[in-house]
């Protein structure tokens, strides 16, 4: 029997357990402290998707949406060279109305602007007594000014405009009378047309005549094919609507498989509306780029033509174009008919289709 306090033969001796320094033990502690909030938010900064890298990859997505329709549409040339010719007729005959009704705006401005009255003498009245009347017009309060062309003068002015100079030479006296040209105060219709009457009434006229009478009527006539132009435009735009909007249901047709595959991964409307909307994007801009061509064209082909024309009436014209304005509005409208053409169709068909 072993006596207490004696250590038993084979045991093996324990040592006490030492304690470690005070200089570990606060390291064990410091590394068994959870992270603080600092060093968290630096380790979450680093996955952070940043705003330019969201836009970057917006407009990659958006570029290559746009690449892709247009390829789609080269894949189908024939369809889509109707389409674009139907657009581009649709979009040209307004266009080309409008420029139209713009070289008659500028013709009847560049012949007499100002409201004229042309007074015909008697015959009877000699340069004298036509003076004497001319001067007593520039008395009247409703006038602004007066002009005498006497019966010389007026014959010389006859002979050189319609060159007729020979024949009048046979002639035994001068049949064209004297000839005062007033310019009224009132520019109004009614104020012109007074005034025509009291100066017809005159003993020593024999005629009074508005000069601008035609301008009027022409103004009228502009006038009257200005909103007949725009009545057609809105009815041509209908028309663009409407075949942009066929194309692009016929085209959710044959890709009604695509769509709902693409709805069963979890696509949403606005991604699958995309490609559509950039195919009614390319056809309006491609119809728009055709209608200005031939617009251009047209109005090449007719510019000889109407620049003979007005040089009959001793005048001259230069024939305006859409400008750099109307340009931007005939491709600004053609973008917008083609973008709202397919968003109608998409957003009326794309509905109907649902993944089973």
């Amino acid at each position: 029997m072993d006596k207490p306090g004696k250590r038993p033969s084979g045991a093996v001796p324990v040592r006490p357990a030492q304690r470690p320094p005070q200089q570990t033990k606060r390291q064990s502690a410091v590394r068994q402290q959870p992270a603080t909030h600092a060093e968290r938010s630096r380790g979450a900064a680093r996955h952070k998707v940043e705003f330019s890298d969201k836009r970057r990859s917006w407009l990659r997505h958006h570029l290559g949406t746009a690449r892709e329709a247009l390829q789609r549409l080269q894949q189908s040339p024939i369809s889509t060279l109707m389409t674009v010719a139907v657009l581009a007729i649709a979009l040209a005959l307004p266009g080309f109305l409008l420029t139209g009704l713009k070289n008659l705006q500028q013709l009847g401005s560049n012949w007499g602007g100002e409201p004229r009255v042309s007074l015909y003498l008697q015959s009877s009245l000699d340069d004298q007594q036509a003076d004497r009347f001319s001067r007593s017009l520039l008395l009247r309060d409703d006038l602004l000014a007066v002009e005498l062309v006497s019966r010389e003068q007026a014959l010389l002015e006859f002979s050189q405009s319609s060159g007729l100079g020979d024949l009048l030479g046979y002639l035994g006296e001068n049949p064209l009378p004297a000839t005062i040209l007033v310019l009224p105060r009132e520019t109004s219709a009614a104020g012109l047309s007074a005034i025509q009457q009291r100066l017809q009434a005159l003993p020593e006229v024999e005629e009074a005549v508005l000069d601008l009478a035609w301008v009027q009527r022409l103004a009228s006539i502009v006038e009257l094919l200005k909103r007949s132009a725009w009545v057609l435009g809105g009815l041509l735009a209908l028309t663009v609507l409407l075949v942009v909007g066929n194309t692009i249901r016929m085209t959710i047709g044959t890709r009604r498989d695509e769509i709902e595959v693409a709805k069963l991964v979890g696509a949403t409307d606005a991604w699958v509306r995309r490609p559509f909307l950039y195919t009614g994007f390319w056809l309006g801009l491609i119809g728009g780029v055709t209608a200005w061509l031939l617009i251009q064209l047209s109005l090449m082909l007719i510019d000889t033509p109407a620049r003979q024309l007005v040089a009959l009436y001793q005048g001259e014209f230069e024939l305006l174009g859409l400008g750099w304005v109307g340009s931007f509005i005939l491709l600004l409208s053609s973008l917008m008919l083609g973008w709202l053409g397919a968003w109608l169709a998409v957003a009326k068909h794309l509905r109907e289709i649902e993944p089973e």
